[in-house]
């Protein structure tokens, strides 16, 4: 008797498995690619996260509350003029890069749930029944993936926390800056394969070993295979080397309101994020018109 199959398992006619692929990679690269609706939630995504850096800190409660937070002692020279639209962002340091970290968590928040149902639908297979059933059971275990990737998110911070101070952040002074740095670095890096794919464990089983290779896959060997992989990889590869550039101007003595610290790195990890993302939707696009185009020639040979 013949089966309805889903578009997913259609795609991937090869497949001799209802089961999906708990760790991400499927037999081919012909799997589920939303193609249009990619290229648009990476464009809300993006330019959302520029505007949660640019504009927020300049709602008015907010500006109001950052005058009143002022750290005298980090002030530069302020016989420097500036051009106004950044008055907002460096008259206080932590307010900016609080205000990026609470939108971060909300964009992340949605973010992570697109692409971890995309990772879903790229690695399921089988019938529509047994699909639909596999995808309830996905789930039904949403609150507890999420809970977990935040936790991993809290924790990771402050491991970044430490990482900055070794790179030559204050220990002691400016900690506050530092931590939000840390925090807002996390939140990119972190959140989405953890939500994606669980936080890796020490444990001995099966699901727990799998999970744990493919962080060892994604982070230790860069080894990226589909989409959905290059979508979690190149932010926060670009992430960390954008707050890693963002951290040259502070070292000039320029003495300007926008080299306080950690203004430069936050936004620099923030434009490597961006870059980055528009990176990858490039690069699985092309991969996938190339494997059309592939098929396709296949096809008519045979």
């Amino acid at each position: 008797m013949t089966k309805r199959k889903t578009k997913a398992a259609t795609m991937a006619p090869d497949s001799a498995s209802d089961v999906p692929n708990s760790g991400g990679v499927p037999r081919n690269e012909a799997g589920f690619f939303p193609f249009a609706r990619y290229i648009s939630v990476v464009g809300v995504h993006t330019t959302l996260l520029l505007f949660t850096a640019l504009f927020l800190p300049r709602t008015k409660f907010l500006s109001e509350l950052a005058q009143r937070s002022i750290d005298f002692s980090q002030l530069t020279s302020r016989d420097r003029p500036q051009h106004h639209f950044l008055e907002a962002l460096t008259i206080s340091p932590a307010m900016t890069v609080a205000c990026m970290c609470a939108g971060s968590v909300v964009l992340q928040g949605w973010w992570g749930g697109w692409i971890r149902d995309w990772w879903f639908d790229y690695t399921s297979r089988g019938f529509e029944d047994s699909t639909r059933v596999q995808k309830a059971a996905f789930n039904s275990r949403k609150l507890s993936a999420l809970r977990n990737a935040w936790a991993l998110t809290l924790a990771s911070s402050a491991v970044f926390h430490g990482v900055l101070v070794l790179f030559g952040a204050p220990l002691l002074s400016h900690w506050l800056q530092t931590y939000l740095l840390a925090l807002f670095l996390s939140i990119l890096v972190i959140f989405t394969p953890a939500y994606t794919y669980g936080p890796p464990t020490l444990s001995s089983d099966t699901e727990s070993l799998v999970v744990r290779m493919t962080w060892v896959r994604l982070f230790a060997e860069f080894s990226v295979r589909t989409p959905v992989e290059r979508a979690i990889v190149y932010p926060a590869v670009g992430t960390l080397v954008g707050c890693w550039v963002g951290a040259v101007p502070i070292a000039l003595d320029w003495d300007r309101p926008w080299q306080t610290w950690p203004l430069t790195p936050t936004f620099g990890a923030l434009a490597g994020y961006i870059l980055a993302s528009m990176v990858a939707l490039t690069a699985s696009a092309i991969t996938s018109l190339a494997m059309e185009s592939i098929r396709n020639e296949r096809q008519k040979v045979v």
